[in-house]
């Protein structure tokens, strides 16, 4: 195979999309097209890859990509970045992952896996203990509790973890593994200044601040063999005040040039400001919009410090000329392709043939929330979960739906995060298998109204959105006598007002209203005195339909009480101050 690097007899000839990289493990990449790393969410019960994984893969395999990397794969099954994540601590899914890895590399594509632990941004539903983070700091999206520091001997632990995964995928047949360091989980964090606050060897300056990942890199090269790919995803900054700068990434690339790795990808942000999709707090240059590629003007003052190590950048890049001046330019090395691959599998087939010149990536959004600065992180959720909706449609055997209304991927953010978050088994329950059940339904209803739904409404309230069928109820402590408040879904007529609770008599406001039926329901501005009664013999899913006119909004709160697989009870108010 050729070098990848041109021949200085024709040193003018421009690098294309179809020249080969050759790596310094020795690896050689058939082309400079990467699908970077899209959160898949489809692992099965035990967290290990299943047929879904291999469907997908097999088409990315095919579809003309040099290097395929793949979504999160967790080290610690513990702490998970969201349901469905394929999880390695050990060897027991090694036939499954043999099986991912050569339905990728028979269509000609390498394949690396991509290494993480989400550290603070943990799933508070899908995940077993309290996030952890090099310091107790929270982040800063609505729903996501606090985390509690990690002690040092965890942080070895998570060091060997991530050491112990990444042999485990080069013995199931992965070409390599990259690091996640960007977006804002753990190895970001110990990076920024922001979320770690740490006065040992692990915190202060930067240099103590790099320290987890080149040990992380560190303990994975001594675990694998030479010819075994080791790369790191790295964000360019974290577009945040006070956060990890450019300048400290520049410097974490010039020291982990000398630490034998083969790849740097370049990304940025974090899911408290999503630039890494073109949604940071800052708004983008308009000489970035015409280069496409967000974080290029970075990769290009970086290329020095990296030395021999190749760079990719990732974010942005939809046309194929303007890829092509990237690599011409020697900006980087390897142009990274995420959402289009979503909707196109086979995007860079189409590029290296030239059947495509520029490829689509929708922009995704409810509407009125991409007026409001702070609700960019909940859009770039639901720009991820729609593109992760249309992973799901792949590795089922369907097209991939471009049309598709974001209203849905709504729905299915709900549906997904309920069903999947309790598939998984909890260990330590001496209980029988129906008490089991039932202690891990009402944990999970109990998450989701207190981190999910109940943040949602209040948040969109503050804001000053409201709609027709959203309102707060006040209830009595039937214990502490004290005033409750929480947020309902409702449907108001003359007479009084329906609802549904979600949980029955078992929810707080509902056991609270069979103590003592006197409520205040807020209709508009104005609080309106009740009382309310359970209605056991009402169709639920009929009278939950009927609370939004719109058709799609009515099947979306129906499908939210199937996906929470809850046992919801309509309740009746009956106004108690109408006039005589």
């Amino acid at each position: 195979m050729t070098q990848s690097q041109p021949d200085p007899s024709v040193s003018d000839r421009s690098v294309t999309l179809s020249d080969q990289l050759t790596l310094a493990c020795g690896q050689v990449l058939p082309n400079r097209l990467m699908k970077s790393a899209l959160s898949e969410g489809l692992a099965d019960t035990s967290h290990g890859p299943d047929t879904r994984l291999e469907r997908l893969y097999s088409q990315w395999g095919a579809g003309g990509y040099g290097l395929v990397v793949t979504g999160n794969v967790m080290v610690d099954r513990r702490h998970l970045g969201e349901p469905g994540n394929v999880v390695i601590e050990d060897d027991r899914h090694a036939e499954q992952l043999a099986r991912w890895a050569k339905t990728t590399t028979d269509g000609g594509s390498r394949i690396w896996m991509q290494l993480n632990h989400p550290g603070r941004q943990a799933n508070p539903i899908a995940s077993r203990e309290q996030a952890v983070s090099p310091s107790g700091v929270a982040v800063a999206i609505p729903g996501i509790p606090a985390p509690r520091p990690l002690t040092e001997s965890e942080i070895y632990n998570i060091i060997e973890r991530f050491a112990t995964a990444a042999l485990v995928a080069e013995s199931s047949g992965f070409d390599g593994v990259q690091l996640h360091g960007a977006h804002g989980y753990l190895v970001s964090q110990f990076l920024s200044p922001l979320v770690n606050r740490r006065t040992d060897k692990w915190g202060g300056d930067i240099e103590s601040r790099m320290r987890f990942a080149v040990e992380v890199i560190r303990a994975i090269r001594a675990a694998v063999s030479p010819s075994f790919a080791v790369s790191i995803k790295l964000n360019s900054a974290d577009f945040q005040r006070g956060g990890f700068t450019e300048e400290e990434s520049r410097l974490v690339v010039e020291r982990l040039a000398g630490e034998h790795i083969d790849l740097v990808e370049i990304s940025g942000g974090s899911y408290e400001s999503p630039a890494m999709m073109g949604r940071g707090t800052e708004p983008v240059k308009e000489s970035t919009r015409e280069r496409e590629a967000y974080f290029l003007d970075y990769a290009r003052t970086v290329r020095e410090v990296a030395g021999e190590v190749p760079l990719a950048v990732t974010g942005g890049f939809r046309t194929r000329s303007v890829m092509v001046d990237a690599l011409s330019s020697g900006d980087c090395d390897v142009i990274g392709l995420g959402r289009p691959a979503a909707i196109s599998p086979s995007a860079a087939g189409s590029l290296l043939d030239g059947s495509t010149e520029r490829l689509v990536s929708p922009v995704i959004s409810v509407g009125a929330a991409r007026r409001i600065k702070k609700v960019k992180s909940l859009e770039g959720a639901l720009d991820l979960q729609w593109h992760t909706d249309q992973l799901h449609r792949l590795g089922a055997g369907k097209k991939p739906d471009p049309d598709r209304s974001a209203w849905r991927t709504v729905a299915t953010m709900v549906e997904r995060n309920g069903i999947t978050a309790f598939r998984s088994s909890r260990r330590g329950l001496d209980t029988t298998a129906a008490d089991a059940k039932a202690i891990k339904k009402f944990r999970f209803e109990r998450l989701v109204g207190r981190y999910v739904a109940n943040p949602m409404m209040r948040g969109l309230t503050a804001l000053g959105i409201s709609v027709s069928l959203m309102s707060d109820i006040e209830t009595t402590g039937r214990k502490t006598g004290r005033v409750r408040r929480v947020p309902v879904s409702v449907k108001f007529d003359d007479a009084g007002a329906w609802l549904v609770s979600q949980h029955g008599t078992r929810s707080g406001w509902g056991a609270n209203i069979t103590s003592n039926p006197t409520v205040k329901l807020r209709q508009g501005k104005t609080w309106r005195e009740g009382s309310a009664e359970f209605i056991h013999d009402d169709d639920v899913a009929l009278r939950a339909r009927s609370f939004a006119p719109n058709p799609f909004l009515g099947k979306l709160i129906g499908s939210t009480f199937a996906a929470l697989q809850t046992t919801p009870v309509t309740v009746r108010v009956t106004f108690t101050d109408l006039p005589n």
